[in-house]
């Protein structure tokens, strides 16, 4: 059954994959190339507004770097740690210091490990990095890799975009890296891919028409550059004595062999000089190296665009799934982001596993899969990691590291992933999320909606507040208020007292103040506000339009 995972891959990998699992591994983790890709969504109407999706491709040091380093300690480190490993992370600690570059490198050095162990002998593993890291983490994956029987295969090129950036003072990035190592040298499942051509690249490459048997071809030389012992040796081609001083493509065996086959195999040309004919019918395809220039990032118009920040193209794991991988092969993604690797896998037929720490991830692929397959393809799945009862509510709330996460799920899993949930840990002004409703579309306007979460003791001076934060918030009209815990009667009773708003283009009145408890989410119940503005397609039409003029 395919696996869909709600937390932190680490912990998935320490407690829930097995060892020599996995027949394929791909991971495209957060690149600490230092960019807010709050940049990328402009906001929507009023300019103070909340911008649609908070994402920074940033590291701090902070206790989880922390803890990750002292295992990695030569002294007393977790002892399944390659010793190798440890030491280049002990000396990137003395050259980088205690920073944002050495904490993504004992993050991902982390899960490179668990990578290792979980792929099975025969297995194959892909890394997607871009220039700010790739010369450290490709050190860390020799030392995983290399020392222990596997090998390094390629270090491929994806040709991201074109040079768009004229004011820029160097050379514009637009390749990103991705490294494929195996688990075991010579073991490995791999399918030779080939560029798809299109009519008219295919007939300027195969202009001959064979008149006899109608195949379209085109003549490759049978002469090569060979040792001087091999020059000037004669075959008999076609009942015709013919020397070269270069050297022989074939033996004369191999001559007599396929002229039995084909006894037009051979061209000649106007000289007299036989080459041999590749025909159009029998034609593969160009074989793909490792410069991948031609599958180009989702432009604009593309109809798998998701609005995802990151988002890769489909025909970028399509090709990684198929030459490494065969039809009922596990296929993993322990940063799946918004799905590409589980929409790709599917298709495949690969059985899949898949993990995120978000649950915008998480919720983003559960659509993806029912909008392509229908409801039931979650049959086939299993979830792990989302609340489906109080007790497990109560234990994502109260776990520190997942305070914040307890709230997306909540405010998502509520507005059927319409509302953007403040991913920002600390103060955050009594306001959790917020979603918006059309109040008129000439001019456009649109009203906030926004919510609190709370998973401790609530009294009715929260409801007081969260109206003051309500009438404070500019053009806020609504608000959701979430509990873990019930409600009071004197909480519901404020909540009534506060009104309602009546949405002059709906002619509808909401209440200005809804409770909602994590029982009756977990239940079922879902929002039922009116004319709520789908942000995340606003956001895709509102980047599209600059694009262009972004150098990331």
């Amino acid at each position: 059954m395919n696996q869909l995972y709600y937390g932190n891959n680490l912990e998935v990998f320490e407690n829930q994959l097995a060892d020599e699992s996995i027949d394929l591994c791909y991971i495209d983790p957060p690149f600490n190339s230092k960019r807010d890709y709050n940049q990328i969504y402009n906001n929507i109407g009023a300019d103070d507004k909340a911008q649609v999706q908070a994402f920074e491709d940033t590291w701090e040091w902070d206790d989880e770097a922390i803890e990750g380093l002292k295992r990695f300690d030569l002294v007393n480190g977790e002892k399944k740690y390659p010793e190798k490993t440890k030491l280049l992370i002990n000396s990137f600690e003395k050259v980088l210091g205690q920073g944002s570059m050495l904490a993504y490198i004992i993050s991902i050095s982390q899960r490179i490990i668990e990578i290792h162990r979980v792929l099975k002998p025969t297995g194959s593993f892909y890394l997607h990095c871009d220039p700010t890291a790739s010369h450290y983490l490709k050190l860390i994956l020799d030392s995983v890799f290399c020392t222990k029987g596997g090998d390094f295969q390629n270090e491929i090129t994806w040709k991201r975009y074109a040079v768009h950036s004229l004011s820029s003072k160097r050379f514009d990035a637009i390749n990103d890296t991705i490294f494929f190592y195996i688990k075991t040298k010579g073991k490995s499942t791999f399918n030779r891919q080939f560029e798809v051509l299109t009519d008219k690249e295919l007939k300027k490459r195969f202009p001959h028409l064979e008149e006899e048997t109608g195949r379209y071809y085109q003549h490759a030389s049978l002469e090569k550059n060979a040792n001087k012992s091999s020059r000037n040796q004669k075959r008999i081609i076609q009942g015709k004595e013919v020397s070269t001083e270069l050297g022989w493509v074939w033996a004369q065996k191999t001559f007599d062999e396929r002229l039995k086959e084909n006894s037009n195999l051979i061209y000649w040309t106007s000289e007299g000089r036989p080459r041999y004919k590749i025909y159009l019918d029998e034609y593969l395809g160009k074989p793909i190296g490792s410069n991948w220039s031609d599958i180009p990032y989702l432009s604009a118009g593309d109809a798998e665009r998701l609005g995802y920040p990151t988002q890769k193209p489909e025909r970028l794991l399509e090709r990684i799934i198929l030459a490494s991988s065969n039809e009922g092969d596990v296929v993993l993604d322990a940063y799946c982001g918004c799905g590409t690797t589980v929409a790709v896998a599917q298709r495949l037929k690969r059985q899949w596993i898949e993990i995120d720490v978000t649950f915008q991830s998480i919720s983003l692929i559960m659509k993806r899969l029912t909008e392509s397959y229908g409801k039931k393809i979650l049959n086939d799945v299993e979830i792990a990691g989302i609340p489906r009862d109080i007790e497990s509510a109560k234990h994502l709330a109260h776990k520190s590291q997942s305070r914040k996460e307890f709230e997306i799920w909540a405010i998502m899993t509520y507005s059927n992933n319409k509302a953007i949930p403040n991913e920002k840990r600390g103060a955050d002004k009594g306001i959790d999320g917020k979603m918006y409703i059309t109040a008129s579309i000439s001019p456009r306007e649109d009203k906030q909606v926004i919510f609190s979460v709370k998973s401790g003791h609530v009294s009715v001076s929260q409801i007081r507040d969260f109206v003051g934060t309500i009438e404070r918030e500019k053009d806020a009209v609504a608000g959701v208020f979430i509990t873990l815990e019930e409600p009071t009667k004197p909480m519901q009773k404020e909540a009534k007292a506060a009104g309602t708003y009546l949405n002059p283009f709906t002619g509808k009145p909401i209440d200005r103040i809804t409770i909602v408890t994590i029982e009756q989410i977990i239940k079922g119940e879902r929002e039922d506000f009116p004319n709520v503005v789908s942000l995340l397609n606003e956001a895709e039409r509102k980047v599209e339009n600059n694009q262009g003029e972004m150098d990331f």
